[in-house]
């Protein structure tokens, strides 16, 4: 984060991606991307780097990236986004739903 300004501005960089959990752990706030220190780290690095980019879970976290003029955000992670399709699949077809067969949907 020492040399933000100078990454940058190099020729050829078009933007700068912030990972708040790399950040985080790398910061000596494990599992702690919330953390005030990081979050004012990214803060400061949106506001300092053009074409600034977070990824962002937390609703309120997004926003306040958005707010302070993030670029580019990226608001969901693949292996997330499966598990949590996977469990609606799960809670709608499993052994208890089995027993009671679905209405067509007109799908595959």
């Amino acid at each position: 984060m020492n040399n933000l300004k100078a990454i940058a501005e190099t020729a050829g960089v078009d933007g700068v991606f912030f990972g708040p959990a790399d950040l985080s752990v790398s910061m000596g706030y494990r599992s702690q991307p919330g953390q005030p220190a990081v979050q004012k780290v990214i803060l400061d690095g949106i506001t300092s780097a053009r074409a600034a980019s977070v990824l962002a879970t937390d609703p309120a976290l997004a926003q306040q990236y958005l707010d302070a003029s993030a670029l580019f955000l990226a608001v969901g992670v693949d292996t997330t986004l499966l598990v949590k399709a996977a469990t609606g699949l799960v809670q709608r077809f499993g052994a208890e739903a089995a027993k009671t067969p679905a209405a067509p949907s007109g799908g595959y």
